[in-house]
């Protein structure tokens, strides 16, 4: 019986042994994996935080390319206008009136035809105030200066 007892206790503790190198060897992968997880997520992240920044970079780019363009676009187009004073003789009256033409350019091509505006207008009145008021193509709209010796062609 102790014969048998040398026997089988050595492989019972080899058996031990060999469970028990298992079991840590199984506890150290599964630390391993959790460091390589969390190394990964954090890896992850980051590029997940840099095309996030570089999507809007983009988009940013894109804006201040669009915005550029409009304003090249604007910058471009232009009005012109001419005013004069008519005088219409009925009767016994003289009547007069004045006429503001305007027209939109892109460059120098004409968008439109000319566009005409007639005010009757009395002795004494401010011609310049009244001509600022009957614009029908804003400066302001158009990105132009309000006022410049290129628009105005006759007077």
């Amino acid at each position: 019986m102790s014969t048998l007892l040398w026997v089988v206790l050595p492989v019972f503790i080899a058996i031990g042994s060999a469970l028990m190198a298992v079991y840590i060897m199984q506890q150290r992968m599964e630390v391993q994996l959790a460091r390589e997880r969390q190394t990964l997520s954090e890896a992850r992240a980051t590029i997940e935080a840099q095309r996030s920044t570089l999507d809007e970079l983009h988009q940013l780019r894109e804006e201040a390319v669009r915005r550029k363009a409009l304003d090249e676009f604007l910058a471009d187009l232009r009005t012109e206008e001419r005013h004069f004073i008519r005088e219409q003789k009925l009767l016994f009256a003289n009547r007069k009136s004045l006429v503001l033409q305007e027209r939109i350019y892109f460059r120098h091509i004409p968008l439109c035809n000319w566009v005409e505006h007639e005010v009757p207008i009395e002795d004494g009145a401010d011609v310049h105030s009244l001509i600022e008021t009957m614009s029908a193509f804003a400066p302001d709209l158009l990105g132009a200066p309000k006022k410049s010796s290129a628009n105005r062609l006759l007077r």
